[in-house]
């Protein structure tokens, strides 16, 4: 058997025969010689078919490389031993069947997010066995990687160093260190890949806001407009009137993009010069009509008559949506970015409720109401948005107040107050709309919360309800209810004896308020196991 047709002293180089077998022997020279009387393309194929066997076979000789540095020590206390069995659980569930529902039993894949949340507000490090598959979860699952890179801590990033398919933990953590020295953050800003550098900016606003306002700034010019974008959007966490120069700067920029995310921060700041020019833009177009008596008092609007350079400049788009009228968008920008606190004086009230009370005229209310919702979750004023959402018992808004957003105004209560008005709304209406509302409350869920979800699933139930409508929200309790609502729900595991049910609805039903329980218990238990004794 022919070993080789290569007579070169050197072997080619893998390149260099697949660049001579795509472009063909013809016109480009094979980096063989063959033997005489041989063909050319025969000799390549026959060089390309040796090399593949040794490629396959084995690496060829090499120097050894050098050793890695030890890992680093974790000074956070071990998992308890039965908290690190059940990690190891989870993450063996997830590598393996790849979790999922069977029949009651819990979703493990749902809960190793709330698992992994829990063991870090306990303080712990990860196992170093289980460091490998836990940030292989955290490659597969992006939502985990936050978490899980915080449970595994130093040791987890040594290790990512050390596997190219782990590189994520390094650009999200490690060159984003808010304990990196200033020559190394440095580094990684001038010369990191794009992550790397987001990463950095963004850790260290955390730590120190101005330090990475004016590190942006060292090299803002030379950045490309996609990029500005992401990294101006850093600036978001914890923006104050000491960002605003920077961002006046940035209202110039030759990026529409990046000119309305500038006037958006800005407009967040109500003591900014943006929020006072459009203030006084808005006051020029809603004022209160005070012909009349007084029981006759309704704002009257009038809306730009055209969207100047000026009005461009603070973030103003010219261009309405398909379907909207350009000074109705127009108005709508201006209202949106002025400071709630313009409208007391302007339309003679002491507070919110008296604004959002007031008529509005020839139809504009559902505009200028639109605009103060997204002015109220984008200046966080727990007031405004309080007015504007109405009592949470009120008959569901017609079809002319679409402009309402109810899960977005619930962002801008506090906790608690989100939660009680959830609950309230469920009682009233059920949970058909309620899924995105459930979606902006803090887990675990408040008592009264809880019990409005399970009152509400247990209703439809009886009432014969089509039981797969419920699954998200079914879902959604089983993270988020209070584990100690599970032996308050197993009355409800048992098959009701409903006639009006659909085929097969009443053993869904229990079946998934088996899972429910069962969810919750297993949830407690793995609180009690985070809280036991160390290992």
């Amino acid at each position: 058997m022919t070993t080789t047709s290569c007579t070169t002293p050197h072997p080619p180089a893998w390149d260099e025969l697949v660049a001579a077998a795509l472009l063909g022997t013809e016109r480009r020279t094979p980096p063989v010689q063959p033997r005489p009387g041989r063909d050319p393309a025969a000799a390549l194929l026959d060089e390309a078919a040796l090399r593949t066997v040794q490629r396959r076979a084995a690496l060829l000789p090499a120097a050894a490389g050098a050793r890695p540095e030890a890992a680093p020590d974790d000074p956070r206390p071990p998992l308890p031993a039965a908290a690190a069995r059940r990690l190891a659980l989870l993450l063996a569930d997830r590598a393996g069947s790849g979790g999922g529902r069977q029949g009651s039993a819990p979703d493990l894949t749902e809960l190793l997010p709330q698992w992994l949340t829990a063991a870090n507000g306990h303080g712990h490090r990860a196992p170093a066995a289980l460091l490998p598959g836990l940030l292989d979860a955290a490659r597969a699952r992006s939502d985990l990687r936050s978490e899980a890179l915080a449970l595994a801590g130093p040791r987890g990033l040594w290790l990512a160093r050390l596997n190219p398919q782990w590189a994520y933990a390094l650009r999200g953590t490690a060159a984003g260190s808010a304990a990196l020295p200033a020559a190394a953050g440095e580094q990684v800003w001038h010369e990191g890949l794009f992550a790397e550098r987001v990463a950095l900016l963004a850790s260290l606003r955390r730590g120190d806001p101005a330090a990475a306002r004016e590190l942006l700034a060292t090299t803002w010019a030379e950045e490309r407009a996609e990029d500005r974008l992401m990294f101006l959007d850093t600036l978001r966490e914890g923006v104050s009137l000491a960002d605003e120069p920077f961002l006046e700067q940035a209202l110039s920029d030759r990026s529409r993009n990046v000119r309305a995310l500038a006037a958006e921060l800005l407009s967040a700041l109500p003591g900014s010069a943006l929020a006072a020019r459009m203030a006084e833009r808005a006051r020029a177009c809603v004022a209160l009509d005070v012909a009349g008596t007084r029981e006759d008092r309704r704002i009257a609007v009038e809306a730009p008559p055209e969207c100047d350079s000026a009005m461009q400049r603070d973030g103003v788009v010219a261009k309405p949506p398909s379907g909207r009228g350009e000074r109705s968008w127009w108005l709508t920008q201006l209202v949106e970015a002025a400071p709630l606190a313009t409208w007391y004086e302007r339309l003679g009230v002491t507070d919110a409720a008296g604004a959002v009370a007031l008529p509005v005229a020839d139809g504009w209310q559902p505009d200028l109401h639109a605009a103060w919702c997204r002015a109220a979750v984008r200046q966080r004023d727990a007031d405004w948005a309080r007015a504007l959402l109405g009592p949470a018992t009120a008959p569901p808004a017609p079809e002319g107040a679409a402009w309402r957003d109810p899960a977005k105004l619930l962002s801008a209560l506090p906790p608690a107050e989100r939660a009680a008005w959830v609950a309230d709304f469920i009682s009233a209406h059920g949970l058909s709309d309620a899924f995105r509302l459930l979606g902006v409350c803090t887990v675990p869920w408040a008592e009264p919360l809880g019990r409005a979800v399970v009152d509400a699933l247990d209703i439809a139930r009886d009432a014969g309800s089509y039981p797969w409508s419920f699954s998200g929200v079914m879902g959604m309790a089983e993270r988020c209810l209070d584990p100690a609502e599970a032996g308050r729900l197993e009355v409800l595991t048992a098959v009701p004896d409903t006639e009006s049910a659909p085929p097969g609805a009443a053993g869904y039903w229990a079946e998934a308020f088996r899972r429910l329980v069962g969810t919750l218990r297993l949830r407690g238990v793995m609180h009690e196991e985070l809280a036991g004794p160390t290992a």
